[in-house]
């Protein structure tokens, strides 16, 4: 199988193994079972320590003999790379290229297998001497690994990022190489010494005396600190990226896509959109049963206590799959593919902490979810049980012995049956979704500097998802570095979720798609902060108070229904909060009712109209401008998805998307999710409930429908009865 034939298929895969083992028997023989059971590929990571254990002397004999395997047996194969598992020489030979922690310290560790974390932090690769060694050996690689036509995508970093909390006990990397990448980065953006100053509100001298804040908590809300972790995230990790696909790209004469994946995305962050544009395309990992819930959730489990079975596998189906490749989909460019590039096929093992073994149902369920979310490619984690201790037995399609099992037959029949219709499953075949969530960067990093406010942005971002997918109502994520292309405009209604820090520039991007035509739903104090970390006078951003016609009269933190402590800070003394309280909808909201969440803002109305009350004070507006409307909403109304969940809260939203003629995309109680190309759609229908849920779907105009999984259809006319178990997915596709 070559590249071209593979790019007409749905890419099913396994990964072989993590560890490079000295018996090639049993890596060949699960490489035949796969290809028994249907899988067109297999992953094979490569291990930079490994391959050239001293300087110069290479050996990819044993990827060759398995690359040369797979070409036998018709398989493609999916390379990837483990550069933060550096040889030992290197450090030798670079001892300045150890990353340095926020302390100043180097960071010691130096991985001699790939667990923990893949080598993670790794080299610092900022270090010129070390980025050499590291192109040179990519270029080796693809060079000799290259020629094999089956080797079909390259993949540059296995779950993106240096993971420094978990793994080093604090950030880095604060190296005299990065410091001065950060001071060219700062001198780009601000021009000259002056710029920074001004935008800073500081005295700097002399560039070398720019660097980034070093107190120990590192939440300070300084431009510093802010910038800092901007760049780390988005222009550092970056880099590394790009240079490791320039590197790819120069020494492969057959042009190969290029791609890295994310351990997970980064909700609330934009980060993950500047990865996909370092390569071809970006994608994820996916563990659905890798822990549920988040602590301020409605039933959140806590410990001793045992999860609700319908709750703990919905919250896997919508949180885990479903949001996790929404948003790695939005994230890629229009028309990319998406891939699930280690996806759960075995129990999570740690240590001793054995999970539980998924089911056929849990297999089926995942992978038909992610294909609903537009991914194009599930490639498993992994084909036999890990052999490492610290994942002992775990994570995989097989057993430690045998050829299979009810999971591995599973996803064997569900990827066969995506497999007969590649046009529309092994392609981007999604269409865009008529509601887009706004997702900023630079909010999302000043969050994470702010005491007590970190969690608060993706919190509302995941609350906004969850309240939309159980309304049956498609999302994109749309970051702000896409405001001003064409199709913008073919959002009905964006939602901008906690804007505390909003940039004059993004408002008035904003204010141009709602003068365009675009219904913009903003929650509380958009702009309260702007992009340098100073306050802005009126407490609201200049562009965004004109939008909204709406002056900013009040701001003060509301207590939790019942006396709850969630997510509110204890008091310091009488009056820092308000009573719990359900905000009262006015004008084209009247007669439904909101509850109020973190703090309450009112507002006097400048230009617009009132559209929410608190007792008599105005605690959200509406403002037509050109041909939209802008809505402020005085609260943090995304909370309300996850926590203290109410049927009133619920049909205010329902009804603000109404107003912004934003409607189900099915009927029913069954949530309907589609892949289309020119002759063929694939409506997957999802039943959330805790019952089985039978509906009538029409399919007028299509010639032939069929169930993916061969599923018993009969059409009666133009309509089907179509039964749905819960928690399953079931998946017509119609041809015209």
């Amino acid at each position: 199988m070559n590249r071209h034939e593979f790019s007409k298929l749905f890419p099913l895969g396994s990964h072989l193994c993590r560890e490079p083992m000295p018996e090639m028997t049993e890596l060949k023989r699960d490489m035949e079972n796969l290809k028994r059971h249907g899988f067109n590929l297999v992953k094979l990571q490569e291990h930079w320590m490994v391959d050239e254990p001293e300087e110069g002397r290479f050996d990819f004999s044993r990827c060759e003999e398995l690359i040369g395997h797979a070409a036998s047996l018709d398989v493609g194969v999916y390379l990837g790379l483990t550069c933060e598992q550096a040889p030992p020489w290197l450090w030798c030979k670079h001892p300045g290229c150890r990353m340095v922690g926020r302390n100043g310290l180097p960071i010691a560790y130096e991985a001699q297998t790939t667990l923990p974390a893949d080598g993670k932090p790794g080299p610092c690769y900022d270090h010129p001497g070390a980025s050499a060694d590291q192109a040179r050996f990519i270029t080796k690689l693809v060079e000799t690994l290259g020629k094999y036509e089956n080797v079909v995508v390259w993949n540059t970093w296995q779950e993106i990022g240096y993971w420094p909390a978990g793994l080093a006990g604090q950030d880095v990397c604060y190296c005299e190489h990065t410091l001065e990448h950060f001071r060219r980065w700062l001198h780009e953006k601000y021009g000259d010494l002056d710029g920074l100053n001004r935008a800073w509100n500081t005295r700097y001298g002399d560039w070398q005396y720019v660097a980034p804040d070093r107190v120990a908590g590192g939440k300070t809300c300084l431009a510093h600190d802010v910038a800092w972790k901007y760049f780390m995230d988005n222009v550092q990790i970056a880099g590394v990226l790009k240079a490791r696909a320039d590197a790819i790209r120069k020494a492969d004469p057959l042009g190969r896509p290029v791609f890295a994946h994310l351990g997970g995305p980064g909700i609330g962050s934009g980060r993950d959109w500047t990865y996909a544009r370092c390569q071809d395309f970006l994608g994820s990992s996916c563990y659905p049963a890798w822990g549920v819930m988040q602590p301020w959730d409605d039933n959140y489990h806590t410990h001793g206590e045992r999860y609700d079975k319908h709750l703990a596998l919905f919250s896997e189906m919508w949180e885990k799959v479903a949001m996790q490749y929404d948003y790695v989909r939005s994230s890629n460019p229009r028309g990319a593919p998406v891939w699930a590039a280690e996806f759960q096929g075995g129990p999570v093992s740690t240590g001793f902490h054995k999970g539980r073994v998924p089911s056929a149902d849990d297999i089926r369920r995942w992978m038909l979810t992610a294909v609903g979310s537009g991914v194009t490619a599930i490639s498993f984690w992994v084909t036999r049980a890990e052999i490492m201790a610290t994942e002992a037995n775990g994570f995989s399609l097989l057993d430690s012995s045998g050829d299979t099992t009810e999971r591995l037959e599973e996803a064997a029949r569900v990827g066969a049956a995506l497999g007969r219709h590649p046009e529309l499953f092994g392609r981007p075949s999604r269409p865009a979704a008529q509601l887009g969530i706004i997702i900023n960067e630079w909010n999302h990093q000043f969050c994470q500097s702010m005491v007590d406010g970190g969690g608060h942005l993706a919190y509302s971002v995941r609350g906004w998802y969850r309240r939309l997918w159980d309304a049956g109502i498609a999302v994109d994520f749309v970051e702000v570095m896409e405001l001003d292309e064409d199709y913008i405009g073919d959002y009905k209604a964006l939602i901008l979720p906690f804007p505390i820090s909003l940039s004059e520039a993004t408002a008035a991007k904003l204010a141009r798609y709602v003068e365009a035509g675009g219904e913009l739903i903003s929650e509380a104090c958009p702009g309260r902060i702007n992009e340098h970390a100073f306050c802005n006078r009126g407490e609201l951003s200049p562009t965004a108070q004109k939008l909204f016609g709406a002056v900013h009269e009040s701001f003060t933190m509301v207590r939790e229904p019942d006396g709850g402590t969630r997510w509110s800070p204890r008091e310091r003394t009488w009056g820092e909060y308000q009573d719990s309280a359900m905000l009262a909808g006015d004008g084209p909201l009247e007669g439904h009712r909101l509850r109020a969440n973190v703090y309450i803002e009112t507002f006097n109305c400048d230009g617009g109209e009132p559209c929410l009350r608190h007792g008599n004070a105005v605690a959200g507006t509406v403002r037509d401008a050109g041909s939209g409307r802008a809505w402020l909403l005085g609260t943090f109304a995304g909370h309300n998805g996850a926590a203290y969940r109410d049927d009133e809260s619920r049909g205010l939203i329902l009804a603000l998307l109404a107003e912004c003629d934003v409607e189900p995309e099915g009927p029913g109680r069954l949530l309907l999710r589609k892949r289309v190309s020119p002759d063929k759609e694939a409506w997957l229908f999802t039943n959330p409930t805790l019952e089985d849920v039978a509906e009538t779907v029409d399919v007028a105009g299509w010639a032939h429908v069929e169930d993916l999984l061969g599923g018993h259809v009969e059409p009666n006319g133009d309509k089907i009865e179509l039964t749905v178990n819960s928690l399953d997915v079931r998946v017509l596709v119609l041809e015209r």
